[in-house]
């Protein structure tokens, strides 16, 4: 798995899939015959329903050297700051919250041990809702896996590349890219540009309880536009030679426990289906804007989404604003004063959002939560009411959204945090009133 050729990709989303790693691996024909080729083991991940409809059905074959039973027994693992749900004990004021740049502990820290949860809602026991960790890095997993038995996990560098090992291939994530890991895959992440002396890694995660994040219907926007499925990549199948131990540490019904493994976990040598880890590079979003007047809906810029049982109102819509031209006329240009119903959890991942040209940096976040009014600071304002409105390029920007229809609660790690901003509100605190009759 060192090789480059397990850097290869595939393209397409949720597309059924073949790759081999050693030609004739794959069975030709049957799913599960008799004996594999090369005395592999098929194994099958769902990650639906069997009964799941066609165009929803989501599941994989994978031929291994040894099926993943083969563990030792299962003990607690402790990781206090990773939290599933939401702590209804906590009494959140509505408010508008804000976090300057999480920043790093010093402690020596890998993906997993680095996770901390910001905010989360719903109930992974419910298959329902969401959380916003951040995570803050330093180490690489070596021989050391994680897989999550209660949510897929979409996952945002902002400083750091990630090399993400998963058992059907090796994806390789820079900021500006996101990941979209399937629940219950084995993965580990590697930090290059840590281990390299470039300090350490941070970025956002969306673990995801509820239904799988998919891509959102077009609508009268038609058949092109937002996130196309072709640019989606999925890893070839590779898998590791060295021999050795491993960790294997699972997250399951909102705990994380830990198992010894005699072998690695990435033993794929062949794998065929629609199930998989895929790697996608925001500035491939084909964005969709007004080209006479006024300011659209954020909806607009939805690249993934996770549909509730109520149709058109989201368990959790992944939403970017990327670089863009603005070219409205007659037209306040950044998002207007507003309340939603939706819960708006953002992250900035590079250069400068319009909307907060001062107080919104990278590597931070807000919390909007439904009902929450928010919108421009006061420079922001000012600036875009008496602004000359020829068109504009908005450039080297990326913030994101995880909107849900569920209320997000800060965990007490976010509300004790010195990076809360408790100033946020006095952004808005200049805003006059300056009604001329």
């Amino acid at each position: 798995m060192s090789s480059t050729d397990a850097l290869r990709y595939q393209s397409g989303f949720g597309n059924e899939y073949a790759t081999e790693a050693v030609p004739g691996a794959l069975p030709q024909g049957r799913n599960s015959p008799q004996r594999a080729p090369f005395d592999l083991y098929p194994e099958l991940i769902s990650g639906t329903a069997f009964t799941a409809p066609r165009h929803e059905n989501r599941r994989s074959w994978m031929y291994r050297r040894q099926p993943s039973v083969v563990s030792g027994r299962y003990e607690a693992y402790a990781q206090p700051a990773w939290q599933t749900g939401a702590d209804r004990s906590i009494a959140l004021a509505p408010e508008p919250m804000r976090w300057h740049p999480l920043p790093f502990s010093g402690a020596e820290a890998d993906f997993v041990d680095g996770m901390h949860t910001l905010a989360a809602n719903g109930d992974a026991e419910a298959q329902c809702g969401l959380a916003a960790h951040v995570y803050l890095a330093s180490k690489s997993m070596a021989r050391r896996a994680f897989v999550n038995a209660d949510g897929e996990l979409l996952v945002v560098p902002q400083q750091g590349r990630l090399v993400i090992t998963t058992e059907m291939g090796v994806l390789e994530v820079k900021p500006g890219e996101i990941a979209l890991l399937p629940r219950g895959v084995v993965f580990k992440v590697a930090l290059p540009d840590s281990e390299a002396g470039a300090g350490p890694s941070r970025g956002y995660v969306c673990e995801n309880y509820g239904a799988q994040f998919r891509l959102p219907e077009l609508g009268p926007i038609g058949s092109n536009g937002l996130a196309n499925a072709r640019d989606f990549q999925a890893p070839v199948a590779a898998f590791e030679t060295e021999t050795g131990g491993y960790e294997l540490v699972k997250k399951s019904s909102g705990r994380l426990w830990r198992a010894p493994m005699k072998q690695s976990p990435f033993n794929v040598v062949a794998w065929h289906g629609n199930l998989a880890p895929v790697k996608y590079d925001t500035a491939h979003f084909m964005t969709i804007g007004s080209i006479s007047f006024d300011h659209p809906d954020p909806s607009i810029f939805t690249v993934l989404t996770s549909p509730s049982d109520t149709p058109g109102t989201a368990n959790c819509d992944f939403v970017i604003f990327p670089p863009r031209w603005l070219v409205m006329e007659d037209t306040f240009r950044p998002p207007w004063y507003h309340r939603n119903l939706m819960s708006e959890f953002m992250g900035l991942v590079y250069g400068e959002y319009d909307a907060k040209p001062g107080g919104f940096k990278p590597g931070g976040a807000s919390l909007h939560n439904a009902m929450v009014p928010h919108g421009p600071d006061e420079e922001a304002f000012e600036k875009a009411s008496g602004a000359d409105l020829k068109p504009q390029k908005l450039d080297n920007t990326l913030a994101f959204m995880f909107e849900s229809r569920y209320r997000f609660i800060p965990t007490a790690w976010a509300l004790q945090s010195p990076a809360l901003d408790n100033d946020y509100a006095d952004c808005w605190a200049g805003l006059q009133d300056k009604f001329k009759p």
